[in-house]
Protein backbone atom coordinates (compact mmCIF):
# COMPACT_ATOMS: atom_id res chain seq x y z
CA UNK A 1 0.00 0.00 0.00
CA UNK A 2 1.40 3.83 -0.82
CA UNK A 3 1.13 6.61 0.69
CA UNK A 4 -1.12 8.01 -2.22
CA UNK A 5 -3.79 5.11 -0.74
CA UNK A 6 -4.60 7.02 2.58
CA UNK A 7 -7.07 9.28 1.48
CA UNK A 8 -9.16 6.53 -0.99
CA UNK A 9 -9.37 4.48 2.50
CA UNK A 10 -10.43 6.76 5.23
CA UNK A 11 -12.31 9.62 3.06
CA UNK A 12 -15.35 8.02 3.98
CA UNK A 13 -14.64 7.38 7.68
CA UNK A 14 -17.33 9.13 9.70
CA UNK A 15 -14.76 12.06 11.02
CA UNK A 16 -15.92 13.53 14.38
CA UNK A 17 -15.26 16.02 17.10
CA UNK A 18 -15.75 14.99 20.47
CA UNK A 19 -15.66 16.89 23.64
CA UNK A 20 -16.22 15.92 27.60
CA UNK A 21 -18.30 19.37 27.92
CA UNK A 22 -22.14 18.72 29.06
CA UNK A 23 -25.19 19.58 27.47
CA UNK A 24 -27.24 19.85 30.58
CA UNK A 25 -24.70 21.97 31.89
CA UNK A 26 -24.00 24.38 28.90
CA UNK A 27 -24.09 27.99 29.71
CA UNK A 28 -25.53 28.95 26.25
CA UNK A 29 -29.09 30.23 26.69
CA UNK A 30 -30.09 29.17 23.28
CA UNK A 31 -28.04 25.93 22.11
CA UNK A 32 -24.79 24.64 21.79
CA UNK A 33 -21.65 26.77 21.75
CA UNK A 34 -20.64 24.91 17.93
CA UNK A 35 -17.31 27.27 17.82
CA UNK A 36 -13.86 25.19 17.68
CA UNK A 37 -11.18 25.65 20.03
CA UNK A 38 -7.60 26.32 17.84
CA UNK A 39 -6.70 22.49 19.04
CA UNK A 40 -9.72 21.31 16.54
CA UNK A 41 -9.18 23.57 14.15
CA UNK A 42 -6.17 22.58 13.30
CA UNK A 43 -7.15 18.54 13.86
CA UNK A 44 -10.20 19.70 10.91
CA UNK A 45 -7.32 21.44 8.82
CA UNK A 46 -4.87 18.36 8.74
CA UNK A 47 -7.65 15.64 8.09
CA UNK A 48 -8.97 18.16 5.28
CA UNK A 49 -5.54 18.27 3.50
CA UNK A 50 -4.31 14.67 4.13
CA UNK A 51 -7.81 12.85 3.42
CA UNK A 52 -9.85 15.22 1.40
CA UNK A 53 -12.71 14.97 4.69
CA UNK A 54 -14.36 17.43 6.74
CA UNK A 55 -15.57 16.05 10.25
CA UNK A 56 -19.32 15.83 10.04
CA UNK A 57 -20.27 14.80 13.71
CA UNK A 58 -20.36 16.62 17.33
CA UNK A 59 -20.47 14.14 20.09
CA UNK A 60 -21.28 15.35 23.75
CA UNK A 61 -21.53 14.30 27.22
CA UNK A 62 -25.44 14.51 28.50
CA UNK A 63 -24.48 14.99 31.85
CA UNK A 64 -26.11 12.72 34.14
CA UNK A 65 -25.48 14.51 37.26
CA UNK A 66 -26.74 17.81 36.20
CA UNK A 67 -29.82 16.02 34.54
CA UNK A 68 -31.21 14.31 37.71
CA UNK A 69 -29.61 15.66 40.58
CA UNK A 70 -31.86 13.65 43.29
CA UNK A 71 -33.80 10.11 43.00
CA UNK A 72 -36.43 10.43 41.14
CA UNK A 73 -36.25 14.28 40.82
CA UNK A 74 -35.65 15.65 36.52
CA UNK A 75 -33.96 18.64 36.59
CA UNK A 76 -36.38 20.44 33.38
CA UNK A 77 -34.35 23.72 32.70
CA UNK A 78 -31.40 21.25 32.14
CA UNK A 79 -33.11 19.20 29.90
CA UNK A 80 -34.37 21.87 28.07
CA UNK A 81 -31.12 22.86 27.40
CA UNK A 82 -30.44 19.50 26.34
CA UNK A 83 -33.01 20.11 23.51
CA UNK A 84 -31.76 23.37 22.92
CA UNK A 85 -28.27 22.46 22.04
CA UNK A 86 -29.12 19.18 19.96
CA UNK A 87 -31.22 21.20 17.69
CA UNK A 88 -28.55 23.78 17.10
CA UNK A 89 -25.80 20.98 16.17
CA UNK A 90 -28.34 20.32 13.50
CA UNK A 91 -29.33 23.34 12.07
CA UNK A 92 -25.26 23.49 11.90
CA UNK A 93 -25.61 20.45 9.51
CA UNK A 94 -23.68 18.13 11.79
CA UNK A 95 -24.90 14.85 13.15
CA UNK A 96 -25.41 14.76 17.04
CA UNK A 97 -23.85 11.94 18.69
CA UNK A 98 -24.21 11.50 23.08
CA UNK A 99 -22.15 10.03 25.40
CA UNK A 100 -24.72 9.22 28.41
CA UNK A 101 -22.00 9.99 30.96
CA UNK A 102 -18.50 10.62 31.35
CA UNK A 103 -16.57 10.62 34.82
CA UNK A 104 -19.52 12.30 36.91
CA UNK A 105 -21.93 10.37 38.65
CA UNK A 106 -25.01 12.27 40.61
CA UNK A 107 -24.18 12.98 44.05
CA UNK A 108 -27.07 10.66 45.41
CA UNK A 109 -25.34 7.70 44.04
CA UNK A 110 -21.84 8.08 44.63
CA UNK A 111 -22.49 8.40 48.48
CA UNK A 112 -24.57 4.93 48.15
CA UNK A 113 -20.93 3.74 46.69
CA UNK A 114 -20.82 4.64 43.18
CA UNK A 115 -19.67 1.66 41.26
CA UNK A 116 -19.04 -0.76 43.84
CA UNK A 117 -22.71 -0.74 44.27
CA UNK A 118 -25.30 -2.57 41.79
CA UNK A 119 -27.69 -0.04 42.20
CA UNK A 120 -25.59 2.65 40.37
CA UNK A 121 -26.24 0.17 37.11
CA UNK A 122 -29.85 -0.20 37.50
CA UNK A 123 -30.06 3.38 38.28
CA UNK A 124 -28.17 4.20 34.96
CA UNK A 125 -30.44 1.76 33.23
CA UNK A 126 -33.39 3.96 33.66
CA UNK A 127 -31.94 6.88 33.01
CA UNK A 128 -30.96 5.65 29.51
CA UNK A 129 -34.28 5.06 29.21
CA UNK A 130 -35.41 8.79 29.88
CA UNK A 131 -33.19 10.23 28.05
CA UNK A 132 -33.75 7.41 25.06
CA UNK A 133 -37.41 8.63 24.97
CA UNK A 134 -37.35 12.26 25.30
CA UNK A 135 -33.62 12.53 22.58
CA UNK A 136 -33.94 9.83 20.66
CA UNK A 137 -35.36 11.39 17.28
CA UNK A 138 -31.97 13.19 16.90
CA UNK A 139 -29.09 11.55 17.97
CA UNK A 140 -26.95 9.62 15.39
CA UNK A 141 -24.93 7.65 17.94
CA UNK A 142 -25.55 6.95 21.10
CA UNK A 143 -22.43 6.07 23.49
CA UNK A 144 -23.31 4.45 26.68
CA UNK A 145 -20.31 3.07 28.49
CA UNK A 146 -19.06 5.02 31.26
CA UNK A 147 -15.24 5.73 31.50
CA UNK A 148 -14.30 2.98 32.30
CA UNK A 149 -10.41 3.56 32.24
CA UNK A 150 -11.39 6.29 35.00
CA UNK A 151 -13.35 3.96 37.25
CA UNK A 152 -9.88 1.20 36.97
CA UNK A 153 -7.91 4.27 38.06
CA UNK A 154 -10.24 5.19 40.56
CA UNK A 155 -11.60 2.29 42.12
CA UNK A 156 -8.84 -0.44 41.48
CA UNK A 157 -5.44 2.37 41.63
CA UNK A 158 -6.62 5.00 43.37
CA UNK A 159 -5.55 7.66 41.30
CA UNK A 160 -8.75 9.89 42.04
CA UNK A 161 -9.86 11.56 43.35
CA UNK A 162 -6.45 12.11 45.23
CA UNK A 163 -7.12 10.80 48.77
CA UNK A 164 -9.74 8.34 48.06
CA UNK A 165 -6.60 5.35 48.10
CA UNK A 166 -6.78 2.20 46.21
CA UNK A 167 -9.51 -0.88 46.59
CA UNK A 168 -7.38 -3.08 44.27
CA UNK A 169 -9.01 -6.47 43.74
CA UNK A 170 -12.08 -5.47 45.74
CA UNK A 171 -12.27 -2.64 43.41
CA UNK A 172 -13.26 -5.27 40.47
CA UNK A 173 -16.96 -5.01 41.13
CA UNK A 174 -16.86 -1.15 40.20
CA UNK A 175 -15.60 -2.95 36.41
CA UNK A 176 -18.75 -5.21 36.58
CA UNK A 177 -21.07 -2.84 37.57
CA UNK A 178 -20.04 -0.23 34.66
CA UNK A 179 -20.04 -3.25 32.17
CA UNK A 180 -23.28 -4.19 33.37
CA UNK A 181 -24.94 -0.68 33.23
CA UNK A 182 -23.56 -0.54 29.49
CA UNK A 183 -25.78 -4.08 28.50
CA UNK A 184 -28.71 -2.25 30.57
CA UNK A 185 -28.31 1.21 28.88
CA UNK A 186 -28.38 -0.33 25.29
CA UNK A 187 -31.42 -2.21 26.34
CA UNK A 188 -33.26 0.34 27.43
CA UNK A 189 -32.48 2.92 24.71
CA UNK A 190 -33.56 -0.15 22.29
CA UNK A 191 -36.84 -0.51 24.01
CA UNK A 192 -37.11 3.68 23.67
CA UNK A 193 -37.30 3.13 20.22
CA UNK A 194 -34.47 5.67 19.45
CA UNK A 195 -33.38 5.88 15.84
CA UNK A 196 -29.80 5.87 16.20
CA UNK A 197 -27.07 3.32 16.35
CA UNK A 198 -25.58 2.33 20.25
CA UNK A 199 -22.80 1.13 21.01
CA UNK A 200 -20.07 1.09 23.98
CA UNK A 201 -16.52 2.33 24.78
CA UNK A 202 -13.20 0.59 25.87
CA UNK A 203 -10.03 1.46 26.09
CA UNK A 204 -7.55 0.73 23.86
CA UNK A 205 -4.01 0.09 25.65
CA UNK A 206 -1.36 -0.76 23.52
CA UNK A 207 1.87 -1.90 24.69
CA UNK A 208 5.90 -3.13 24.02
CA UNK A 209 7.60 -5.19 25.60
CA UNK A 210 10.85 -3.09 27.26
CA UNK A 211 13.33 -5.25 25.42
CA UNK A 212 13.87 -8.41 24.05
CA UNK A 213 14.14 -10.24 26.62
CA UNK A 214 11.36 -14.13 26.96
CA UNK A 215 10.60 -12.38 30.37
CA UNK A 216 9.58 -9.11 29.16
CA UNK A 217 7.70 -10.31 26.24
CA UNK A 218 6.06 -12.88 28.73
CA UNK A 219 5.21 -9.90 30.91
CA UNK A 220 3.47 -8.01 27.70
CA UNK A 221 1.73 -11.40 27.28
CA UNK A 222 0.45 -10.88 30.50
CA UNK A 223 -0.32 -7.50 30.74
CA UNK A 224 -2.61 -7.83 27.39
CA UNK A 225 -4.26 -10.89 28.70
CA UNK A 226 -5.43 -8.28 31.60
CA UNK A 227 -5.79 -5.10 29.50
CA UNK A 228 -7.76 -7.33 26.95
CA UNK A 229 -9.70 -10.00 29.44
CA UNK A 230 -10.94 -7.28 32.04
CA UNK A 231 -13.51 -5.59 29.57
CA UNK A 232 -13.39 -6.37 25.69
CA UNK A 233 -13.59 -10.37 27.27
CA UNK A 234 -17.31 -9.76 29.05
CA UNK A 235 -18.53 -7.19 26.54
CA UNK A 236 -17.78 -9.41 23.29
CA UNK A 237 -18.02 -12.97 24.97
CA UNK A 238 -20.15 -12.73 27.68
CA UNK A 239 -17.57 -13.98 30.19
CA UNK A 240 -15.03 -13.08 32.97
CA UNK A 241 -11.91 -13.85 32.44
CA UNK A 242 -10.40 -16.20 35.21
CA UNK A 243 -6.78 -15.66 35.54
CA UNK A 244 -4.03 -18.49 34.11
CA UNK A 245 -2.42 -18.14 37.67
CA UNK A 246 -4.13 -17.81 41.34
CA UNK A 247 -5.00 -14.20 41.73
CA UNK A 248 -7.73 -11.20 41.82
CA UNK A 249 -10.73 -11.89 39.48
CA UNK A 250 -14.19 -10.36 39.21
CA UNK A 251 -16.22 -13.18 40.41
CA UNK A 252 -14.33 -13.40 43.41
CA UNK A 253 -16.39 -10.25 44.19
CA UNK A 254 -19.46 -11.43 45.08
CA UNK A 255 -20.71 -8.67 42.43
CA UNK A 256 -21.68 -11.39 39.18
CA UNK A 257 -25.65 -12.28 39.40
CA UNK A 258 -27.62 -14.79 37.09
CA UNK A 259 -28.26 -12.92 33.47
CA UNK A 260 -25.51 -10.62 34.10
CA UNK A 261 -23.31 -11.37 31.73
CA UNK A 262 -25.91 -11.98 28.84
CA UNK A 263 -27.26 -8.65 29.23
CA UNK A 264 -23.47 -7.29 29.22
CA UNK A 265 -22.50 -9.12 26.22
CA UNK A 266 -25.92 -7.54 24.42
CA UNK A 267 -25.42 -7.06 20.89
CA UNK A 268 -24.16 -3.37 20.25
CA UNK A 269 -23.94 -1.41 16.17
CA UNK A 270 -20.41 0.08 16.86
CA UNK A 271 -17.49 -0.01 19.34
CA UNK A 272 -15.60 3.07 20.50
CA UNK A 273 -12.10 2.57 21.32
CA UNK A 274 -10.34 5.73 23.19
CA UNK A 275 -6.69 5.70 22.26
CA UNK A 276 -4.35 7.75 24.04
CA UNK A 277 -0.59 6.43 24.22
CA UNK A 278 1.00 3.40 24.24
CA UNK A 279 2.67 1.64 27.29
CA UNK A 280 6.34 0.07 28.02
CA UNK A 281 5.84 -3.26 29.65
CA UNK A 282 8.53 -5.32 31.79
CA UNK A 283 9.13 -8.43 33.80
CA UNK A 284 9.15 -7.52 37.17
CA UNK A 285 12.08 -9.77 37.61
CA UNK A 286 14.24 -7.02 35.02
CA UNK A 287 13.01 -3.92 36.32
CA UNK A 288 16.40 -3.51 37.95
CA UNK A 289 18.00 -3.29 34.09
CA UNK A 290 15.50 -1.87 32.45
CA UNK A 291 15.08 1.07 34.75
CA UNK A 292 16.18 4.89 34.24
CA UNK A 293 17.99 7.04 36.60
CA UNK A 294 16.91 6.67 40.43
CA UNK A 295 13.97 9.08 41.02
CA UNK A 296 12.53 8.92 37.10
CA UNK A 297 10.18 6.06 38.07
CA UNK A 298 8.77 6.78 41.43
CA UNK A 299 5.95 8.05 40.49
CA UNK A 300 4.92 4.60 38.92
CA UNK A 301 5.76 2.36 41.98
CA UNK A 302 2.16 2.98 43.78
CA UNK A 303 0.39 1.83 40.61
CA UNK A 304 3.44 -1.00 39.87
CA UNK A 305 2.81 -1.97 43.91
CA UNK A 306 -0.48 -3.75 42.65
CA UNK A 307 0.24 -4.42 38.76
CA UNK A 308 3.97 -6.80 39.85
CA UNK A 309 1.08 -9.27 41.68
CA UNK A 310 -0.10 -9.48 38.22
CA UNK A 311 3.52 -10.73 36.68
CA UNK A 312 3.85 -7.11 34.79
CA UNK A 313 5.21 -3.39 35.52
CA UNK A 314 4.66 -0.14 33.38
CA UNK A 315 8.17 1.70 33.06
CA UNK A 316 9.47 4.76 31.27
CA UNK A 317 10.19 4.98 27.79
CA UNK A 318 13.60 5.32 26.42
CA UNK A 319 15.10 7.36 23.43
CA UNK A 320 11.91 8.04 22.17
CA UNK A 321 10.82 11.41 21.13
CA UNK A 322 7.88 12.79 22.89
CA UNK A 323 5.19 15.90 22.27
CA UNK A 324 5.83 18.64 25.04
CA UNK A 325 2.98 16.40 27.25
CA UNK A 326 5.09 13.59 27.78
CA UNK A 327 3.40 11.80 25.79
CA UNK A 328 5.49 9.09 23.18
CA UNK A 329 5.86 9.64 19.44
CA UNK A 330 5.32 6.24 17.97
CA UNK A 331 2.71 6.61 15.05
CA UNK A 332 2.39 2.99 14.25
CA UNK A 333 1.38 2.23 18.20
CA UNK A 334 -2.38 3.24 17.44
CA UNK A 335 -2.66 0.87 14.55
CA UNK A 336 -0.40 -2.02 16.68
CA UNK A 337 -2.89 -1.82 19.28
CA UNK A 338 -6.03 -2.32 16.89
CA UNK A 339 -4.08 -5.03 15.09
CA UNK A 340 -3.68 -7.17 18.78
CA UNK A 341 -8.05 -6.19 19.53
CA UNK A 342 -8.65 -7.59 15.39
CA UNK A 343 -6.24 -10.89 16.23
CA UNK A 344 -8.16 -11.56 19.55
CA UNK A 345 -11.67 -10.56 18.56
CA UNK A 346 -11.78 -9.80 15.54
CA UNK A 347 -15.02 -12.41 14.39
CA UNK A 348 -17.12 -10.67 16.92
CA UNK A 349 -15.94 -7.26 16.89
CA UNK A 350 -18.75 -4.65 15.76
CA UNK A 351 -17.50 -1.64 13.55
CA UNK A 352 -15.06 0.28 15.39
CA UNK A 353 -14.70 4.30 15.98
CA UNK A 354 -11.62 5.58 16.99
CA UNK A 355 -11.84 8.21 19.52
CA UNK A 356 -8.71 9.75 19.50
CA UNK A 357 -7.99 11.93 22.73
CA UNK A 358 -5.98 14.77 21.03
CA UNK A 359 -3.49 14.86 24.69
CA UNK A 360 -0.45 14.56 22.02
CA UNK A 361 -1.81 16.47 19.32
CA UNK A 362 -2.61 20.11 20.51
CA UNK A 363 -1.26 22.92 18.13
CA UNK A 364 2.50 23.60 19.32
CA UNK A 365 3.39 20.98 21.16
CA UNK A 366 5.75 19.95 18.11
CA UNK A 367 8.57 22.43 18.03
CA UNK A 368 8.45 25.74 16.74
CA UNK A 369 5.24 27.96 15.97
CA UNK A 370 6.70 27.67 12.90
CA UNK A 371 7.71 24.35 12.57
CA UNK A 372 4.38 22.75 14.84
CA UNK A 373 2.00 22.84 11.95
CA UNK A 374 4.11 20.14 9.48
CA UNK A 375 5.52 18.41 12.64
CA UNK A 376 1.84 17.86 13.70
CA UNK A 377 0.78 17.32 10.08
CA UNK A 378 3.05 14.46 9.72
CA UNK A 379 2.54 12.54 12.66
CA UNK A 380 -1.25 12.31 12.36
CA UNK A 381 -0.42 11.33 8.46
CA UNK A 382 1.65 8.51 9.49
CA UNK A 383 -0.50 7.32 12.16
CA UNK A 384 -3.06 7.53 9.58
CA UNK A 385 -1.19 5.21 7.33
CA UNK A 386 -0.52 2.81 9.73
CA UNK A 387 -4.07 2.90 10.28
CA UNK A 388 -5.46 2.63 6.37
CA UNK A 389 -2.99 -0.51 6.16
CA UNK A 390 -5.18 -2.89 8.96
CA UNK A 391 -8.01 -1.18 7.37
CA UNK A 392 -6.99 -2.46 3.59
CA UNK A 393 -6.54 -5.78 5.39
CA UNK A 394 -9.84 -6.01 7.01
CA UNK A 395 -10.52 -4.51 9.85
CA UNK A 396 -13.82 -2.80 9.96
CA UNK A 397 -12.70 0.97 11.45
CA UNK A 398 -15.98 3.30 10.74
CA UNK A 399 -14.75 6.09 12.74
CA UNK A 400 -12.40 8.50 14.13
CA UNK A 401 -12.90 11.47 16.48
CA UNK A 402 -10.62 14.26 17.77
CA UNK A 403 -11.25 14.53 21.45
CA UNK A 404 -9.89 18.00 22.94
CA UNK A 405 -6.84 18.37 25.26
CA UNK A 406 -8.79 20.77 27.50
CA UNK A 407 -11.10 17.98 28.26
CA UNK A 408 -8.97 15.89 30.12
CA UNK A 409 -6.96 18.73 32.34
CA UNK A 410 -9.32 18.21 35.45
CA UNK A 411 -7.92 14.53 35.66
CA UNK A 412 -4.87 15.04 35.19
CA UNK A 413 -4.31 17.90 37.63
CA UNK A 414 -5.77 15.44 40.13
CA UNK A 415 -3.60 12.91 38.81
CA UNK A 416 -0.63 14.89 38.93
CA UNK A 417 -1.80 15.97 42.61
CA UNK A 418 -2.28 12.51 43.86
CA UNK A 419 1.21 11.02 42.38
CA UNK A 420 3.48 14.10 42.68
CA UNK A 421 4.86 14.33 39.56
CA UNK A 422 6.78 16.58 38.00
CA UNK A 423 5.90 18.27 34.95
CA UNK A 424 8.65 19.74 32.33
CA UNK A 425 10.06 23.28 32.59
CA UNK A 426 9.59 23.80 28.79
CA UNK A 427 6.16 22.46 28.65
CA UNK A 428 4.06 25.63 27.56
CA UNK A 429 0.47 24.40 27.84
CA UNK A 430 -1.94 25.90 30.76
CA UNK A 431 -2.25 22.78 32.99
CA UNK A 432 -0.10 20.28 34.27
CA UNK A 433 1.28 17.54 31.69
CA UNK A 434 1.59 14.33 31.51
CA UNK A 435 4.38 13.79 34.10
CA UNK A 436 8.31 12.97 32.54
CA UNK A 437 7.50 9.02 34.60
CA UNK A 438 5.96 7.64 31.18
CA UNK A 439 9.58 8.86 29.29
CA UNK A 440 12.85 8.88 30.39
CA UNK A 441 13.87 12.25 31.79
CA UNK A 442 16.52 12.83 29.04
CA UNK A 443 14.00 12.68 26.18
CA UNK A 444 12.53 16.06 26.95
CA UNK A 445 15.66 17.82 25.94
CA UNK A 446 14.19 17.75 22.27
CA UNK A 447 10.78 18.19 21.88
CA UNK A 448 10.57 17.96 18.55
CA UNK A 449 8.35 15.30 16.17
CA UNK A 450 10.93 13.05 15.12
CA UNK A 451 8.09 11.02 12.57
CA UNK A 452 9.01 8.33 10.34
CA UNK A 453 7.73 8.74 6.54
CA UNK A 454 5.37 5.94 5.96
CA UNK A 455 6.48 3.17 3.96
CA UNK A 456 5.25 0.99 1.60
CA UNK A 457 4.10 -1.99 3.22
CA UNK A 458 2.52 -2.11 6.90
CA UNK A 459 2.17 -5.54 8.69
CA UNK A 460 -1.03 -7.58 8.09
CA UNK A 461 -4.02 -7.40 10.64
CA UNK A 462 -1.91 -10.05 14.07
CA UNK A 463 1.14 -8.11 13.70
CA UNK A 464 0.30 -4.79 12.99
CA UNK A 465 3.55 -2.70 12.96
CA UNK A 466 5.11 -4.04 16.22
CA UNK A 467 7.61 -5.63 14.61
CA UNK A 468 9.31 -2.29 14.00
CA UNK A 469 9.27 -0.71 17.47
CA UNK A 470 10.35 -3.61 19.08
CA UNK A 471 14.67 -2.68 19.23
CA UNK A 472 13.26 0.81 21.03
CA UNK A 473 14.49 0.34 24.44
Amino acid sequence: MSGSEVPHLMRDLDWGLATAGTLAGSPAVDGLDLSLSSQARYWADDVQDIVGASPGSRRTVLGWARLQPDPGRWDRAALDRCDRALDAVLEAGMRPDLTLMHLDLPDWLESRGGWLARETSLRFGEYAAEVGRRFGDRVDRWVTTPSLGGILADRIAGMRPPGRGASGAAGLAAVHHALLAHGLAVQALRGAGVRGRIGGSLPLIGAYPATGDPFDRLALERFESWAMGLLFEPMLLGRHMVPEEPGPSVEATGCVRPGDMETIAVAQDFLNLLWHAPCRIAAPENLLLVLPALGCFEPLNEVNGLLVRLGFALIPFDDVGTTSLGLPILPEALADAVAVVHDRYGDVLPPLHITDSGKGDRGGVLGSATEAPAGRRRLLESRLFWLAGLMANGVDVQGYEYWSVMDNLGWLLDYALAYGRAVPETDPGPGPSLPCAWVSAGAFRANRADVPEPVETPSAPGNGARVLALHRR
